[in-house]
């Protein structure tokens, strides 16, 4: 196993979250006499493995020990101070046997002024140290005056152990004068904690960019007032959202604080897995695979893939499979479909593949019956993501639809499975990520081979003849990743891309030096209100500008609004037309019966 700076190095880590506010969770009582939660180490050793057992299975890579109180200052008031380096080394051994990840050693500040450093921290310092962490945790401090007496004291210790030094967040803090202060005074990774993910988020803004590693571990956030309630937004799925954006914008070091509990560390491992599927190890070929498919065997696909290989505009629909059993629903969703091949204003529809990561009808199956009502007027495209299956089963499932006639996918990495609270876990997969999805298909099944090399069939040409899309987001939080990620995309065989939802045009910019290399379809969600505007302006990725929330703001009805939402969505199509972009790839969360109006008014 690497130390701990090397894998920091080569990849970001997930830290568990609260230890205090989860032993609170399980006993039902504060940290008090006769029930102090580090004295847990030796007098409750079963809480303390619970609570790191939990973490580890919710995918935390770090455990915190449960030593957060536990320097001589603070264990005074419990008449506890001789217990000092046996509670400290305890609680080292307790989070090293629960068989996973690095041990960081949490210490915190005391309840009152420390006047001398070394008096209070030194014996817990050094038991930390001779119990073998990975790292030492300052977390916590609000004064930083005494963070840097810890360090320099620190520094006076002849064992060299990695220190990461994390304050509570304060407006009038500088950032990156914060950090490189404590990198100065020998800390090895600075940032935040014990703070609202919204001030995590100022200050990761305020310092990205600087040398030293960042780590941010926020609290659940706090009650505010939404709508006529007061209630918090921090839910896990939220904390999911919240920790790939850090990831995006650089921090290594992702955990949480107080009310962060295994599970949010759940779905915080499940955001940060899909942006870590990866690469697999492709076999040679077994025989000689023949030239990947080109132009010519793709053009029967459909009348989309047809329009985008000859340069014509085309126009691509999104529609969710149904989630039950409803008929209804069902009907409803086949009768547009019916309603949308008829019109002629369309060339494809787009089936999600578990959009937000519910669980819906599986893209082939719902295609299998919309082509009951469509024929072959439109181009079934179905959304794929490296989400649910492993590679053997990625495999699997495109030659399923080669063989049904589905020869057009769309690869996304895909979203995270988000359940509601009585759902069974889920685990997400994420083998593979979308660049290399491309590249399996464009490279071994578009070329006659499976993904071991081994020919695909007898016959003397067993190349399946894929339509291959993939996704791009011109607003991405990390656009020199996403470009990045483009290019990888587009030299490992997409044939085209659809972008997120674009508002406004200048974010599109940044593809003008792609545009004639492949055919690009804009984004464009059709909105329904204003409230529904404000809700998309909080998906990462995506940006609704102040122009088009003043617009729907200025709207005095909600008939009013849907019609603003609906006229906008039109000058967006008329815009990507005349701008000679490929085609448009229309969106509307929240139902069908207005995308007919939409794509006439707007193909007027």
């Amino acid at each position: 196993m690497p130390d701990f700076l090397t894998a920091l190095q080569s990849q970001q880590l997930l830290t568990d979250g609260a230890m205090g506010s989860y032993l609170f969770e399980l006993t039902g009582r504060l940290s008090e006499v006769n029930h102090v939660y580090e004295a847990f180490n030796v007098d409750q050793p079963d809480l303390v493995r619970r609570v790191h057992h939990d973490y580890l299975a919710a995918g935390a890579q770090c455990l915190k020990t449960n030593t957060f109180g536990a320097n001589r200052q603070q264990l005074r008031q419990f008449g506890m101070e001789r217990r000092v380096a046996e509670l400290n080394a305890a609680g080292v051994h307790l989070a090293r046997a629960a068989g996973g990840g690095f041990v960081l050693g949490s210490i915190g500040p005391a309840s009152e002024a420390v006047t001398d450093a070394a008096a209070c921290y030194r014996e817990q310092l050094e038991s930390l140290i001779a119990a073998g962490v990975d790292a030492l945790l300052l977390e916590t401090f609000q004064s930083q005056p005494l963070l840097e007496q810890l360090l320099d004291l620190i520094a006076t210790l002849p064992a060299r152990v990695p220190v990461i030094a994390e304050m509570t967040f304060s407006p009038e803090r500088d950032p990156r004068a914060f950090v490189e202060q404590m990198a100065a005074k020998g800390a090895a990774v600075v940032g935040v904690n014990c703070c609202a993910p919204w001030d995590a988020r100022t200050f990761v803004e305020a310092a990205h960019g600087t040398a030293v590693p960042l780590s941010v571990m926020p609290n659940a956030g706090g009650f505010q007032r939404i709508g006529n309630r007061f209630m918090t937004s921090v839910n896990p799925e939220f904390m999911g959202r919240m920790a790939r954006q850090f990831l995006d914008q650089g921090v290594r070091l992702i955990g949480g604080c107080c009310e962060v509990h295994p599970p949010h560390i759940r779905e915080m491992h499940n955001y940060l897995r899909s942006r870590a599927g990866g690469t697999v190890n492709v076999v040679g070929p077994k025989a000689t695979p023949l030239p990947p498919v080109g132009n010519a065997e793709k053009k029967p696909n459909g009348p989309f893939t047809r329009k985008i290989k000859e340069g014509r505009f085309a126009v691509s629909v999104e529609i969710l499979p149904p989630r039950g059993t409803g008929e209804e629903p069902l009907r409803s969703k086949l009768n547009f479909i019916h309603q949308l091949a008829e019109s002629g204003l369309a060339d494809a529809v787009d089936v999600t593949d578990g959009s937000r990561g519910i669980p819906l009808m599986p893209p082939g199956d719902f295609i299998h019956l919309a082509r009951g009502v469509a024929g072959n007027r439109l181009e079934f495209i179905p959304h794929f993501t490296g989400r649910d299956l492993n590679v053997m089963g990625i495999q699997s499932r495109l030659i399923g639809y080669h063989a049904t006639g589905i020869h057009n996918v769309l690869f996304i990495t895909g979203d995270p499975p988000k359940m509601s609270p009585t759902y069974p876990r889920s685990t997400a997969v994420f083998d593979v990520d979308s660049v290399m999805m491309v590249h399996l298909t464009h490279s071994c099944l578009n070329a006659g081979v499976d993904f071991g090399g081994a020919p695909l069939g007898k016959q003397a040409d067993p190349r399946t003849h894929f339509t291959i899309g993939t996704g791009f987001e011109p607003e991405s939080l990390d656009p020199k990743r996403e470009l990045e990620r483009l290019e990888r995309k587009l030299e490992a065989g997409a044939d085209y891309v659809l972008t997120q939802p674009a508002f406004h045009h200048e974010p599109l910019a940044v593809l003008d030096r792609f545009r004639g290399r492949r055919p690009f379809l804009v984004g464009v969600m059709i909105l329904t209100g204003l409230q529904q505007a404000q809700r998309m302006a909080q998906v990462p990725g995506v940006v609704v500008p102040d122009a088009v929330l003043q617009r729907l703001a200025s709207a005095t009805t909600a008939a009013d609004q849907v019609k603003v939402g609906q006229e906008i969505a039109a000058e967006q199509i008329r815009w990507v037309k005349q701008e000679g972009w490929a085609g448009v790839y229309l969106m509307s969360p929240v139902g069908t019966g207005v995308v007919l109006d939409v794509l006439r008014a707007g193909l007027a």
